[in-house]
Formats: structure tokens, C-alpha cells, sequence
């Protein structure tokens, strides 16, 4: 009762913002700050202390899909590529548009937080998944018909059947995804990562004996696979759900369901649409070479390569997402918290981590070039062109690294409408046309995919190192403040 009473006593002073108070907030925060060696010194321990556990989060829930493709991969061929095209169109359809959409939460509970405004982080999260459960409905009725869109645009009628069969019983998992994703955030915003990885870790020890008892025990087969995904997404649900529940580190975060969740939605829909874009457009261009590569000469080879490299990327990009979660919990607490300086300080440490993290997986990737295609092929044609593909891959994951380690500054701050403007821009009006001229008029190939591509992503690292490092940290410590005060609840509605 002294918690809540403290609570309401807080919010009954909100956080007002009128011209008087940004000419004293302009007085006091510069614009530019002198770069201070022991402060980011400490920085490195926070954001190190807190990305390594998001890292390992982060391959943890990567590796759940890549199960259930591995045991669908023992039932026989047909199997495994309706499996692999009905995760494709989940992904590209559905799984990253609320991964996207989740990221919204980064920026209004890690200011909220920062600010001390606990009870709007409950808030928030209400309003999350609300909104993403309603998303999920079309979404479901959009993998109902998997199959038809698959012939409709004149895929093979037996893949297609088994990949919308595939995709139907998928449908389960993405609720459960959607729930996850806010409360991931709820929790990683408050830095609270050890129970993510213990809830994780559990859930994908469970998911490897769901999947063996359902496709091959029960003999659900692909079914199966695609069933465990939904059960091991529940498990999860719940166990995070009864750690903020009964958790004494959630006391202040999370009082119990309240009538304002349900309103204001419109407010978390502004916040979550471009943030699902700044993460979709992204991914649709990877999805997109894929394509591409299947009209090249020799399209057995290209798309072997192709997928193989995307595969590498996405296991290698793990790393600076996590990263990336770190700093966006990081510049987004000390800007709800009112310190610019930090959260300038921790944009700079975060770039010379992933920079150093990047020219590691450099040499890692260089070293084993020559060998790195037989983890996934025996042919010696596939083996050696990865080999000859693998210096153009490495420059592709060490941009993607400054751009998933900028991405996240940019969701702590609240930039997705920008995000989403710099990745439509990047690849669809610079990488992707480059790689068509590359590829199909100058005949590089695949090698031209990729370099398409970079281009891509080496803008986009650009775009948003300037407006990072150029940025009026002063006016993002008023952004911060407007945003929390409109979030701010009035005591007579707290119920």
C-alpha cells in the first residue's frame, strides 16, 4: 500500500515541459561533450556487464526455428525445403514485424525507467501486447493461405502444400512470439537479463525433446516441428510472466492489469509502425537476394551459396544485436534519467565494441574460408565458391555491426520514424538496384548480390553514425521528458 501510495505521489508530478523549463535545460546541457577516458572506461564494464547476457539471449532464441528445421531436415528433402520456405514467409510476414514492433517498448519503458516512472512501464507493456495480439490476427489469416500465395506466384504445388501445412501450424507460436517479444523488453529495459537467459535457456532444453517427441515419437512430423515452436514460445510466456508477477524487482513495474492499457493505444501505434519497419525493411532486402539468386546462371549453386551465407550471417549478426539491445537500454535509461552526458558516452563505447567485436569475426572468417562450406555442403563447388564469397561476406557482417550497434542507439532515443526512413533509402534506393546493375549487368554474380548489398548497409551505418554523433543530445533529453509527461497517468485514473 506505501509503494502504491508513493507511486501515485510521484506521478501527481508530472514531468512538465513548457518553453521556461527547455531554456533552463538549454543552459545547462551542451550541445557537443569532451570525450572523458574514465567514464568510458566505466561504460565499457556497464554495456559489456549488460550486452554479453543479450548476446547469449539473442542465439538462444535464434536457435529455436533453426531446431525445428534440423529435425525436419531427418524427415527427407520435401520436408526440409517446405519447411524452409514456410519459416522464410513466417519470418518475412509475420515473426519480424513483432520483433519490429516490440522495439517501440525500448524507447518508452527504458526512458520511463530511467525517469523513475515505474508504473508506466506496466503500462506500456499492456498496451504491447495488446496491440501485437491484434496484429497477429491478420497474420494468422495470411499463413491460412500460405499455399495459395505460394502457387499463386508459381511455386512447386508439392512444396507448396507442405510449406502452407508447415505455416498453419505455425500459427500457434505467434501469439506466444508476440507476447515474448514485450515482455523481453519489459525486463531488458530494467536490466533485468538474468532471468531471460534462465527462462531461455530452459525453454530451448525443452524445445529440443518437444521436438524429438513430436516428430519422430509421436510422429507428427513436420507438424510436429512446427508445434514445438508454440509450445516452447509458451513455456517461456509463462515463467517470465510469473517472474514479473511475483518477482519483488517487478513490485514498482508491474501492479497488476490495469483500465490504462487499454487507452492512449494509438500513442504505442505511432511508435510501434515505424519501429516494425525499421527492422522489416531491413530483413525484406536479405529475404529479397534470395530471391534474386535463384535467376542466376547455375541457381542450384547460387541459392546453395546464398542461403548459406545468410545462415552465417544471421548466426554472426547475433552478436551486435545484442549489443544493440545493451546500448538502446543504456542512452535510453540516462536520457529518461536527464544525463545526456552519459548517454553520448555509451553511443561512442558501443561503436568501439562492435568495431573490435567485428574485425575478431574478420580474421575467425578469413581463417576458416577455405573449410567453412563443408559445415553445411560436402560439394566441392559449393565449398569453394563460399570460399572465393567469404571476403565479401565479412565486410557485409562488420557494417552490419556498426548498423545493428547504431540501430539500438536509435531506438533509446526514439528515432524509429528516422530508422525507418535511412533503411528504406539504403536498400531499397541504393543496395538492392546496385546489386541488380552488379549481378545482372555487369555479371559478378552472387559476389554482385553481396556487394549490392554492402553498399546498402555500409550507407545506412553511415546515415546513422552522423546523426548519432551530430545529434542535439540537448533536445533529446526534452524529446524524453515530452514523451514521458504525455505517458504520465493522473492519479484519479490509477485504479
Amino acid at each position: 500500500m506505501d509503494d502504491r501510495k508513493e507511486l501515485q505521489d510521484h506521478l501527481a508530478q508530472p514531468l512538465l515541459i513548457s518553453n521556461n523549463n527547455e531554456e533552463i535545460i538549454s543552459k545547462n546541457i551542451p550541445r557537443r561533450f569532451d570525450f572523458d577516458f574514465w567514464e568510458a572506461k566505466e561504460e565499457v564494464k556497464r554495456l559489456g556487464g549488460l550486452a554479453v547476457p543479450l548476446v547469449v539471449v539473442s542465439f538462444l532464441q535464434y536457435s529455436m526455428q533453426m531446431i525445428s528445421l534440423m529435425f525436419v531436415g531427418h524427415l527427407g528433402e520435401l520436408s526440409l525445403s517446405s519447411a524452409s520456405m514456410a519459416t522464410s514467409f513466417a519470418g518475412v510476414t509475420g515473426f519480424n514485424l513483432m520483433l519490429g514492433m516490440g522495439g517501440a517498448l525500448e524507447t518508452l519503458c527504458g526512458q520511463a525507467y530511467g525517469a523513475k516512472q515505474y508504473y508506466i512501464l506496466g503500462i506500456h507493456l499492456q498496451r504491447a501486447v495488446l496491440v501485437l495480439f491484434l496484429t497477429s490476427i491478420p497474420i494468422a489469416i495470411i499463413w491460412m493461405n500460405t499455399t495459395d500465395i505460394f502457387l499463386l506466384f508459381g511455386q512447386d504445388q508439392h512444396i507448396s502444400l507442405h510449406a502452407g501445412t508447415y505455416a498453419r501450424w505455425l500459427i500457434p507460436s505467434l501469439f506466444p512470439y508476440a507476447a515474448l517479444q514485450c515482455q523481453f523488453r519489459f525486463l531488458q529495459t530494467q536490466k533485468l537479463v538474468t532471468p531471460l537467459i534462465v527462462s531461455t535457456g530452459f525453454t530451448s532444453i525443452i524445445h529440443v525433446v518437444s521436438c524429438w517427441l513430436l516428430v519422430f515419437r509421436l510422429e507428427f512430423g513436420n507438424k510436429g516441428a512446427a508445434l514445438s515452436n508454440a509450445i516452447s514460445y509458451w513455456i517461456n510466456v509463462v515463467i517470465l510472466g510469473a517472474y514479473i508477477k511475483f518477482s519483488p524487482l517487478c513490485q514498482k513495474t508491474w501492479t497488476g492489469i490495469s483500465k490504462e492499457g487499454f487507452k492512449d493505444i494509438p500513442a504505442f501505434v505511432s511508435l510501434a509502425i515505424p519501429s516494425a519497419l525499421m527492422t522489416c525493411l531491413e530483413m525484406w532486402a536479405y529475404e529479397i537476394l534470395v530471391l534474386m539468386s535463384g535467376f542466376l546462371p547455375n541457381p542450384k549453386l547460387e541459392t546453395s551459396m546464398m542461403s548459406i551465407s545468410l545462415n552465417t550471417s544471421s548466426v554472426v549478426f547475433r552478436i551486435p544485436y545484442g549489443f544493440g539491445s545493451a546500448v538502446s537500454t543504456r542512452v535510453s535509461n540516462e536520457l529518461g534519467a536527464g544525463n545526456p552526458k552519459a548517454a553520448k558516452i555509451t553511443a561512442q563505447v558501443v561503436l568501439f565494441l562492435v568495431v573490435v567485436e567485428g574485425l575478431l569475426i574478420a580474421l575467425v572468417s578469413m581463417a576458416v574460408r577455405g573449410s567453412w562450406g563443408y559445415l553445411y555442403s560436402n560439394e566441392q563447388e559449393v565449398v569453394r565458391y563460399m570460399s572465393a564469397v567469404m571476403p565479401v561476406l565479412t565486410l557485409s557482417n562488420f557494417m552490419d555491426g556498426i548498423q545493428a550497434a547504431m540501430s539500438g542507439v536509435a531506438r533509446g532515443c526514439g528515432w524509429q520514424k528516422i530508422g525507418a526512413l535511412v533503411n528504406l533509402g539504403s536498400y531499397y534506393l541504393v543496395g538492392l538496384p546496385t546489386a541488380i546493375v552488379l549481378t545482372f549487368v555487369y555479371h559478378y554474380g552472387g559476389k554482385g548480390l553481396w556487394m549490392g548489398i554492402i553498399s546498402g548497409s555500409g550507407l545506412q551505418a553511415i546515415l546513422l553514425l552522423t546523426i548519432a554523433f551530430r545529434t542535439n543530445w540537448k533536445q533529446q533529453i526534452i524529446d524524453a521528458k515530452r514523451r514521458l509527461y504525455h505517458s504520465s497517468i493522473p492519479v484519479t485514473q490509477i485504479s
